[in-house]
């Protein structure tokens, strides 16, 4: 009896240990993969040194601030050497993540574009811009960057609830204040001004987005589309929209959201799981008794 106690307290953790690691825990969210980089093919001449300290005081006071909020804009610098920059964080990240996000973008931007006299480096979950005094500006609806999924959807509803999807999303970016997202029957969608942006050119801005996606992206199942001073994102999951790590407050709580059905069935899933192991725990531990008994009447 004594071994059979000791083949359980010492094969009952190890065998938990299994059930438990054998199935992989969900990585937390990745806001800093690089989506892409527009640097200026001009350089700034800087014998003096006066552009690279300009420029690193306001990349200092960028990532100081993303300490504080998820959007930051400043000028450094005089005269010919006055640097505008800013920094933008996705809305539903938290502070913590935000500034771990920023943090990282001085040197990757030193690194992708050198000295160009205006820069901008975008993450999935932040990035940061800037330009040298005098620099051409360019329309707050211009495209700077697309990204369309390689899979398409054979019907079955996809462009209309795409496009139900949008028409809340472009309604919900104006009345969020610059940022909104959400789930439609299977769709999630996001969308996301500069920090700047009125409520009415956001809503504009994320229109004309949409208007581009739909275009650009034909009936792909995902999508991104960058403007100069807003971007929207797209997916369809024909399963149900996965649960997020994080939402926003300004998500629309009125929205159909066919994650919620989603969810409750993982939730009941993983009960049912627990129970099944927990189970199969006690008939191997009854097996193992059985076996070691008739090990020891030998």
């Amino acid at each position: 009896m004594g071994f059979t106690l000791f083949f359980i307290l010492h094969l009952t953790p190890i065998f938990l240990f299994l059930l438990f690691f054998s199935n992989p825990i969900q990585s937390a969210p990745d806001y800093t993969s690089l989506v892409y980089k527009g640097c200026s093919k001009q350089a700034f001449q800087d014998p003096s040194g006066l552009y690279s300290q300009a420029l690193s005081a306001l990349f200092g006071t960028l990532v100081q601030q993303s300490t504080k909020s998820n959007f930051f804009k400043t000028t450094t610098g005089t005269g010919q050497t006055t640097i505008t920059g800013l920094f933008q964080c996705r809305g539903d990240l938290s502070v913590g993540d935000c500034y771990k996000c920023v943090s990282g973008l001085p040197v990757l931007t030193d690194k992708m574009c050198g000295k160009a006299i205006a820069a901008r480096v975008q993450l999935t979950g932040c990035y940061i811009l800037y330009e040298v005094a005098g620099y051409t500006q360019v329309s707050g609806m211009e495209m700077l960057f697309k990204t369309c999924g390689r899979s398409t959807s054979a019907g079955g509803g996809f462009e209309e609830r795409r496009d139900t999807a949008f028409s809340v999303l472009a309604n919900g970016v104006a009345s969020g204040h610059g940022f909104f997202t959400t789930s439609y029957e299977s769709m999630y969608v996001l969308g996301q001004c500069e920090g700047d942006v009125g409520d009415s050119d956001c809503g504009e801005c994320a229109k004309s987005a949409i208007q581009r996606a739909q275009v650009e992206c034909g009936n792909a199942i995902s999508g991104q589309i960058y403007l100069h001073k807003c971007f929207i994102s797209y997916s369809y999951y024909p399963n149900g929209v996965p649960r997020r790590s994080s939402s926003s407050s300004s998500s629309s709580d009125s929205s159909p959201s066919p994650g919620t059905g989603q969810n409750t069935g993982k939730t009941v899933a993983i009960i049912v799981g627990g129970a099944a192991g927990v189970g199969f725990l006690v008939i191997f531990l009854m097996f193992a008794r059985n076996l070691l008994k008739k090990h020891d009447d030998y």
